[in-house]
């Protein structure tokens, strides 16, 4: 056994000769047009995607622009991810004030509360113990939003920002 091996070094010959010299031309020539070829694909990826978070980050803008009011209090509102449709008109509505609207229709016993459980759902909720707020019961679901609810404003929203 030789020096080489012992080292991990492979014996050249005339076939791979050029393949392991690093100073070869004619390997750096296709490196080098392999790399400007790959580096132009990278920059026009990178600009495609800087120009559509530009545009993305402009409707953004338009969309929190607007002047959105709820049909409710006739406050404007601030935050849209949080609106709740509110059923008589159909527009967007403040959450505490469908919360306030749920808690006024409903009849409310000792140690019940209505909470958002989602998908456009509310529940009034019953605790056996109030100061173990884990423990409770849902004693009646209350259907606010249907779940096949088209609504553009939503749909927008969730556009814009959705990552999928």
């Amino acid at each position: 056994m030789g020096k080489n091996t012992k080292r991990g070094r492979v014996k050249r010959d005339w076939k791979n000769q050029n393949a392991q010299n690093p100073r070869s031309p004619s390997l750096k020539r296709t490196d080098d047009k392999n790399t400007k070829l790959r580096d132009a694909a990278v920059q026009r990826h990178l600009y495609e995607n800087i120009a559509a978070q530009k545009e993305k980050d402009e409707a953004i803008r338009e969309l929190k622009q607007r002047r959105v009011v709820c049909p409710i209090c006739g406050k404007d509102i601030e935050e849209m991810a949080s609106a709740v449709v509110d059923k008589a008109s159909g527009k967007p509505a403040h959450f505490d004030c469908i919360l306030e609207q749920l808690q006024k229709t409903e009849t409310l016993g000792e140690n019940e509360k209505i909470a958002y459980i989602g998908q456009g759902r509310f529940a009034l909720l019953r605790y056996e113990d109030p100061r173990d707020v884990k423990s409770f019961k849902i004693i009646k679901t209350i259907e606010w939003e249907g779940r096949d609810a088209d609504l553009p404003w939503r749909s927008e929203l969730s556009g814009l920002y959705s990552q999928v």
